[in-house]
């Protein structure tokens, strides 16, 4: 089965990644993949190729999309059209899922992984695509997958039907994350700080709904009442360079206590090495820095946005976003647990992950959709059949 996957871009973020990792898993006998960017092909394109995997870009930039580039992206698809399209993101289910029906009626499947679009946060021009697809999901796409039981309610409420919404959450690979007890001393040598110091982690890119502001006044708070703890902040533009950011440690006076790393390829290390992993955002879908935090044997504090509390469930705190103090509480009453029970909380975040959302029963999941959608239209391939009636 020819499976075209069309996404938005692909630099590092949570939908492209888990479209790495889909890429990654699926079964290359019965699928044969490519990809095409409607912008670049970025770090994660880059190892998409590595597998041996066709990435192509269209090269728009952002703002309002080039007709030549919409022309080309159809004339792509009359030259080779494919059995199956999934899309990723706004952008892309947009143009994407048009572009497929113009050629012939290729089965489109969409993808949603956002459950905030407060217009704070959100791009006008976005604001506007997610509009312009609801009123054309009720009959443009044959499925519509959304990662998460959060991003489903809210495009619900948008006009999105409710019948073609479906809920396949982030995968996670268990082997590739996973405790490592040297991690944590590497790291603090790295820090220069001492083995039993408390490290309290946030892996995020810098962006609003990140909400670094509320994890450092969170931090300023734990800082009264333990000092000895410290801060590690990676992600891209998580620098002493970020002005904005630098300022708000300095006016936290914990300058000493927080530690930017910037963008790591090293992050299973940077997380195993954690005594709690946090996530201060006020807005996700399906994070996952949680779930991955949490296979390295690490408790979270998470604030209760999307499905991060449907990740964590009893093995790590949630407290309101927005609300420093309740961070701080939460982060406290972790580092006060005698150690042995707070391993223990780590010990059953990795096995609540591995039990609920594991990556292989994600990809599983993918693939019989896409099975599933060309078997009602009459065009299974023959050889896929006997495969779709034995799972």
């Amino acid at each position: 089965m020819k499976m075209l996957h069309i996404i938005t871009g692909l630099n590092t973020g949570g939908a492209e990644t888990m479209l790495y990792r889909l890429l990654a898993h699926m079964d290359r006998a019965l699928f044969e993949p490519e990809v095409i960017s409607l912008m670049d092909i970025g770090p994660i394109g880059k190892k998409i190729q590595a597998m041996g995997i066709p990435v192509r870009a269209l090269g728009m930039r952002q703002g309002i999309p080039n007709p030549l580039h919409v022309i080309r992206l159809i004339r792509w698809l009359k030259k080779d059209p494919p059995h199956v399209i999934q899309t990723w993101m706004y952008h892309a289910d947009l143009i994407g899922g048009l572009a497929a029906k113009l050629v012939k009626d290729i089965s489109v499947n969409w993808g949603i992984h956002h459950s905030n679009l407060d217009p704070e946060y959100t791009k006008r021009s976005t604001i506007w695509t997610v509009r312009a697809c609801a009123f054309l999901s009720k009959w443009l796409p044959d499925q519509i997958v959304s990662c998460s039981e959060a991003s489903r309610r809210l495009h619900i409420e948008w006009g999105y039907p409710i019948d073609r919404i479906i809920v396949i959450p982030n995968g996670f690979d268990y082997n590739t994350h996973k405790p490592d007890p040297r991690a944590r001393l590497t790291m603090r040598r790295e820090l220069e700080i001492s083995d039993e110091t408390p490290l309290i982690g946030l892996i995020a890119r810098f962006s609003p709904l990140k909400d670094h502001f509320n994890f450092i006044e969170a931090a300023s708070l734990l800082h009264l009442r333990l000092s000895e703890a410290h801060f590690l902040l990676c992600g891209d533009d998580v620098v002493w360079g970020n002005t904005e950011l630098a300022g708000w440690i300095k006016s936290a006076n914990i300058h000493d206590r927080c530690h930017l790393l910037g963008r790591r390829d090293d992050v299973h290390q940077v997380m195993a090495a954690l005594d709690i992993a946090s996530s201060s955002s006020s807005g996700e879908a399906f994070p996952l820095v949680i779930g991955e935090a949490m296979l390295c044997g690490v408790p979270c504090v998470v604030t209760d946005v999307g499905d991060s509390a449907l990740i964590v469930g009893e093995t790590g705190k949630v407290v309101p976003p927005k609300d420093p103090q309740s961070l701080a509480c939460a982060w406290f009453e972790l580092l006060k647990m005698e150690k042995e029970q707070r391993k223990q909380l780590g010990i059953l975040a990795r096995q609540r992950v591995i039990e609920n959302f594991s990556l292989d029963a994600v990809v599983h999941q993918y693939q019989m959709l896409y099975l599933r959608g060309m078997s009602i239209k009459g065009e299974l391939p023959a050889n896929l059949i006997e495969h779709r009636d034995s799972q």
